[in-house]
């Protein structure tokens, strides 16, 4: 990397960012599903700048007992506290430890990325939320990072139901859909709230991102066997069903669902289909009032033909700069060449780079009103 990395610096030269770290990450057989990740969560600039913090603040408690979040927050810090701009580290303690926690990622077969993804949002909220259970009922070991790590304490009135914790990962990543079931017989509509921290679209050849939320959020008849029961009629009715993105998240990730199992053969195939996913995204028809405008800083890409086998790399914005992760390798790209990772138009192409997970960052909203 020695080379690429003084290439990277060369390529940049007086445009390096001040104070930022450019380094590939090793791959210890077939763990490019957990490095794509890593790189995209770097670079999404307020989930650093918390695990940061959160390091900082834990650090001097001493002895804290290793997990996925304190690894994570190691790595972090050992990138950007590198004395080099560029250059390449071993995530091995992350990895090891992910191998012991979870079986599914032991094997050295190919894994998911979005499920490695997944799965690593929802373990450092339980790590988060156990730290804070811990804090509550031993009050003597109250640390100043209890106030990084929870956000805001949700006061008990009377013992009465609290609130679910909100961590920091909750306010990067969590979003709020809505289920909403209108009865066809008494227009009755029922609406139940569901949190996510990401979105799994179903996609089509020649679609666009906005085109795959549209469908997304259409509505669908429930009738034959798939009626409703009303708690209004007191039976099984037809009805409309849609799901709306009521309150969107800080950092919108997306994932398209390019492996698709076909009954016929029995297995999982991959979908090639060309998705256009633009630079700035409007998030409409979500909420009622406004429009959210979100910026493309991160896309994982699964490169290869079928879903059992292949390789993921990482593209990254950072500081106006398209960046190309691709294990220990690190290189500038144009941002031109963010749109060769859509797919392809045709089912049999050469081309196999196809943008799998997306991720945009909020920039504020814009009122619908007039």
């Amino acid at each position: 990397m020695g080379a690429a990395g003084s290439k990277l610096e060369k390529a940049l030269g007086d445009q390096f960012p001040e104070g930022e770290r450019y380094f590939g990450l090793e791959n210890f057989g077939n763990t490019c599903y957990c490095n794509s990740v890593l790189q995209a969560l770097y670079f999404c600039v307020p989930f650093r700048e918390q695990l940061l913090d959160y390091y900082a603040n834990n650090k001097s408690i001493g002895d804290v007992e290793e997990n996925l979040l304190t690894c994570l927050a190691d790595l972090f810090s050992q990138i950007s506290s590198q004395k080099k701009k560029t250059g390449v580290i071993a995530p091995k303690r992350f990895v090891q430890r992910l191998k012991k926690q979870n079986e599914l990622f032991r094997s050295y077969m190919h894994q998911d990325a979005h499920e490695f993804l997944n799965f690593l949002l929802n373990e450092l909220v339980d790590i988060l939320e156990k730290e804070a259970q811990a804090v509550k009922s031993d009050p003597e070991t109250s640390s100043p990072s209890d106030k990084i790590a929870n956000g805001p304490k949700n006061a008990q009135a009377n013992g009465a139901l609290k609130e679910p914790l909100v961590t920091w990962v909750h306010k990067n990543f969590q979003g709020i859909l809505t289920n909403e079931t209108r009865c066809l017989r008494c227009e009755t509509v029922t609406a139940r709230d569901e949190t996510f921290f990401d979105l799994s679209l179903d996609i089509e050849q020649n679609s666009s991102i906005t085109s795959c939320l549209k469908n997304f959020s259409s509505t669908e008849t429930l009738n034959a066997e798939d009626k409703f029961f009303c708690d209004k009629c007191c039976s099984l009715q037809e009805a409309q069903k849609r799901m709306k993105i009521k309150k969107p998240p800080h950092i919108l990730v997306i994932h398209l669902k390019r492996f698709k199992y076909i009954e016929q053969l029995g297995r999982y195939k991959k979908l090639s289909y060309r998705v256009v996913f633009p630079l700035e995204l409007k998030l409409s028809n979500t909420m009622e009032d406004a429009d959210s405008e979100y910026s493309l800083f991160a896309v994982v890409v699964h490169v290869g033909s079928g879903p059992n086998h292949g390789h993921y790399v990482s593209l990254v914005k950072s500081h106006n700069h398209w960046l190309f992760f691709d294990d220990e390798n690190v290189e500038m790209i144009d941002e031109s060449a963010v749109q060769t990772f859509f797919g392809s138009a045709q089912e049999y192409s050469s081309n196999t780079d196809h943008g799998y997970i997306l991720f945009y960052e909020c920039l504020g909203s814009t009122s619908n009103k007039s």
